[in-house]
């Protein structure tokens, strides 16, 4: 029996629409705040690294680093972000979470939690590890062949 080609059939919108559907449930319940889905993300990121530099930092949420930049700036204005010198590197800045972020991330987490919780409402625990044990080898699956992919890439050629 062939595979019907339907959206509501297909993994791949079915984990788009899903991952949607869940970001607009947070940010409409985050919105009271005042920070952007952009911003929420930053945090998140900066949380579980400070320290990272703006280049690695942008390359990890595949931004342009010019778009991080600005992204920084704003929420450095906020009071919610700091640059430092790179003790390694004079010309380098790492980024850290000022004391004001804390609890906002706090927030962030429930509302994570919540948005998770409202997401799987119905599902066996069971069913949930099972999901979670299989998007995780999708990913793996994933990052495995975009490396060999990467590896049977030629070498750009060079310019003279």
């Amino acid at each position: 029996m062939p595979t019907q080609r339907t959206p509501e059939q297909s993994l791949g919108f079915l984990l788009k629409d899903v991952s949607r559907l869940m970001r607009r449930d947070f940010e409409r319940r985050a919105r009271h705040i005042g920070l952007t889905q952009t911003q929420w993300q930053t945090l998140a990121h900066l949380a579980l690294r400070e320290g990272i530099n703006q280049a690695t930092l942008a390359d990890l949420m595949e931004v342009q680093p010019i778009t991080l930049a600005r992204l920084i700036d704003r929420l450095e204005e906020m009071n919610l972000v700091e640059r430092r010198p790179d003790p390694g590197d004079r010309r380098a800045l790492q980024l850290y979470l000022t004391e004001a972020a804390a609890p906002l991330i706090e927030t962030m987490w429930d509302l994570a939690t919540e948005t998770r919780a409202a997401a799987l409402a119905g599902m066996p625990a069971e069913t949930r590890q099972m999901l979670v044990e299989a998007l995780q080898h999708i990913r793996q699956n994933l990052i495995t062949r975009e490396g060999a992919d990467t590896k049977k890439s030629p070498a750009p050629l060079e310019q003279e």
